[in-house]
């Protein structure tokens, strides 16, 4: 059993943007805080061996300027290492480039603290039908799988990538995670009933085949 609600409070998000060459950029921060040094949370987030445990198979090299690649999702090349503060990469998928930045830190009552930023283009159409949940829903379980991984040591349980996804419970973290992203939204400008429409529609989405 994973307590959905804990898990759901124990992260911030926070939306802005930035402007880049290309234009603005819309910019999705995560952040958690788990019970462990930051040199074992660098090595959770860096180590081939470890990254499959909690997120998914990844090939590649794990480098500066190395180019990794995510099985069935994402890949890119790293642009900074700065071990065991955090990294930088490139996020292509689906033909589209964007950037995240992973930054660890002391936690401040205690443990480390991870904060990923996600800097992307995303069309105002795209934007208006999903919101930031489309991509958010999506790193919020990132973080669940490193908070089991970190408290257990173990890797994440196969069945968390099949029959769970079947389950009411993940159906609950997904609408949470995107109320919580709905929230952020409507912090950051959004009218309030169009964020809530984007989120159900993202929480439709991820729960289509659950």
């Amino acid at each position: 059993m994973i307590d959905v609600t804990h898990q759901i409070n124990a992260v911030r998000r926070s939306l802005g943007t930035r402007v880049l060459e290309a234009g603005e950029a819309r910019v999705q921060t995560i952040s958690q805080t788990y019970d462990t040094t930051v040199e074992d949370l660098w090595d959770a987030c860096t180590n081939a061996e470890r990254i499959p445990r909690w997120f998914m198979p990844i090939s590649g090299e794990l480098r500066l300027r190395g180019r990794y690649q995510l099985e069935g999702n994402a890949g890119g090349v790293i642009e900074r290492c700065d071990p065991p503060k955090g990294f930088a990469a490139t996020w292509e998928f689906g033909g589209q480039v964007s950037w995240i930045e992973v930054r660890l830190s002391p936690g401040p009552e205690g443990g480390a603290r991870l904060e990923l930023e996600h800097v992307a283009h995303v069309s105002d159409d795209l934007w208006e039908q999903y919101g930031p949940g489309a991509t958010g829903v999506g790193w919020d379980l990132g973080l669940l799988g490193l908070a089991m991984h970190i408290s257990t040591g173990a890797g994440v349980p196969p069945e968390m990538n099949t029959e769970w996804t079947k389950t009411a419970e993940y159906r609950r973290f997904v609408e949470l995670s995107g109320d919580r992203w709905r929230e952020a939204s409507v912090a950051a400008g959004a009218e309030p009933e169009a964020a809530r429409a984007a989120a159900e529609r993202t929480a439709g989405f991820y729960t289509a085949t659950g």
